[in-house]
């Protein structure tokens, strides 16, 4: 892995998404069969490639003008400590910069390890804690 990757605007494929997650332990995490529609929902996303290596991925969804929610930021691990999460935590800000009419709200999950890739990105745990809850199909 060489420490100059490519960001480039565009969500990853299926396929892509699968590969990453998957190498970084996620695989269990994603309902395969309804992951193309999960991604086409998406307000953004990013890849970072190494020549014609995808080796990051990241993306946004949300409502694309007052929240955001950074979702399935993952670097390959043989590509991690690189800057490659940087780079793509850095783009996806970007685009809420230029998307956003007014100050936006950026919310995110980080597993531990990921805890200061973000705040080295300004965010915080803040005066409020983050709760989630899965919700089965009717």
């Amino acid at each position: 892995m060489t420490t100059a990757c490519t960001v480039v605007d565009r969500l990853p494929t299926p396929a892509e998404h699968r590969l990453l997650a998957e190498a970084v332990g996620w695989g269990g995490a994603f309902d395969w069969d309804t992951l193309p529609a999960s991604l086409a929902g998406s307000t953004a996303g990013v890849v970072a490639l190494d020549g014609d290596r995808v080796v990051g991925m990241g993306r946004l969804v949300g409502d694309g003008v007052k929240y955001f929610y950074v979702q399935d930021v993952a670097v390959l691990p043989d590509a991690q400590g690189a800057g490659v999460g940087t780079a793509l935590v850095r783009r996806l800000l970007e685009l809420v910069a230029a998307t956003a009419p007014a100050t936006a709200f950026v919310g995110l999950f980080a597993t531990g390890d990921a805890v200061p890739l973000y705040e080295r990105h300004g965010f915080t745990r803040g005066d409020m804690d983050g709760m989630f809850r899965l919700v089965e199909p009717a």
